[in-house]
């Protein structure tokens, strides 16, 4: 099972790449706009927040609730090649694409959570980062047009969903003999502090994910350069999640706090020496715990909250990196310049503070240790 969930993590995050890194330059060679742009790549992550709801009332997240979001995730990508020249055709694929790619993970992540300990979780995790990487560096060198991004896209979509389906078939006789149990209902309110600093903490990543590059070579860093830097916080993303088992053990709510913290000293590294590489370089290997210790301290720290892991582990998700993502992204455009990433150490110490201010006394009882 181990292997299944690996093989999951490897191609989903190799999607993550493509359409992350290569698809706004695909786009841009199509002939859109960079407003336009903009628009399109928005619509994954707004998706990302807006799905959930469903799942509160009217959707259960299950087997069979998975099952067909690979297949429309399968079916969307495949609708990218008709509808790539134009825009409001290619606007509700993304929309679509953005839906389903919603609810693979959170599935998968509970899943995960369920099946394998702490200490292997993040082993089998790491092959995601090794996904998001390799298929970073070698269509860095492929990619020569817009159908380039598009065929690696539908090839990583494809074996996304084939190993989504070897997980759904692995684990079927388990669940069934080990259903999840512990915790209460899901409610957002009931730890609002908790929610409210996994949103402002991925709003404080809007500057990184979408100006990082920009801004070091706006700093005479060079591209190459850049590049090995985003390389080096993904290696040290794989070896925190590969020695991360013990410290999942500890107080989470202590780890979410730590791992906050250093992302806003990260930021405020990046706003003081933007310039020095040996900072720059230093502030990356931070990324090992402002990404990597982190969502999986605070996943792990959702499934042992709530009773429906699952349900959990979308809203995580949809707040965090969906409806965080999106406002971030919008901040980082209007705070770009010299001082762009002195407001994110703002806005994640803002995190910090309010993330103090959730109290360990009401998680005694729920196993955070």
């Amino acid at each position: 099972m181990f292997l299944r969930i690996s093989a999951f993590y490897l191609f989903y995050f190799a999607i993550i790449g493509v359409y992350v890194i290569f698809f706004p330059k695909a786009l841009q060679m199509a002939g859109y706009s960079s407003a336009q742009i903009g628009i399109l790549l928005s619509a994954a992550p707004l998706m990302r927040f807006i799905v959930p709801f469903l799942f509160l009332k009217h959707v259960k997240l299950n087997e069979k609730t998975f099952t067909i979001s690979l297949a429309v995730l399968s079916l969307s990508v495949l609708l990218f090649y008709p509808a790539l020249d134009s825009f409001w055709p290619l606007l509700a694929v993304n929309l679509l694409f953005g839906a389903a790619i919603s609810v693979s993970l959170p599935f998968v992540e509970a899943s995960a959570l369920e099946i394998l300990s702490r200490r292997i979780y993040g082993r089998s995790r790491l092959f995601g980062s090794i996904g998001f990487m390799l298929i970073a560096l070698w269509l860095g060198k492929m990619l020569e047009g817009p159908l380039d991004a598009l065929n690696y896209l539908a090839a990583t979509t494809i074996l996304t969903a084939l190993s989504g389906a070897a997980v759904v078939y692995g684990s079927r006789k388990r669940s069934e003999k080990e259903a999840p149990s512990g915790g209460e209902n899901f409610s957002v309110l009931r730890y609002w502090p908790l929610w409210l600093s996994f949103f402002l903490m991925q709003v404080s990543f809007g500057g990184f994910y979408n100006f990082f590059t920009i801004y070091e070579t706006a700093h005479g860093i060079s591209l190459e350069t850049t590049s090995w830097l985003w390389s080096f916080g993904v290696l040290c993303e794989i070896a925190m999640l590969y020695f991360q088992g013990p410290l999942l053990h500890k107080n989470l709510l202590t780890v979410l706090r730590v791992t906050v913290l250093a992302t806003s000293i990260r930021w405020l590294i990046l706003w003081l020496f933007p310039d020095s590489l040996a900072f720059t370089f230093f502030a990356q290997s931070l990324h090992a715990l402002s990404f990597a210790l982190y969502h999986s301290a605070a996943i792990t720290l959702l499934y042992t909250l709530y009773r429906q892991k699952a349900l959990a582990q979308q809203f995580f998700l949809g707040i965090s990196y969906g409806l965080g993502g999106f406002v971030g992204a919008i901040l980082a455009g209007q705070f770009y310049g010299e001082n762009l990433f002195l407001a994110e150490f703002f806005i994640a110490f803002a995190a910090f503070a309010i993330l103090l201010t959730e109290r360990s006394s009401r998680f005694s009882g729920k196993k955070v240790y």
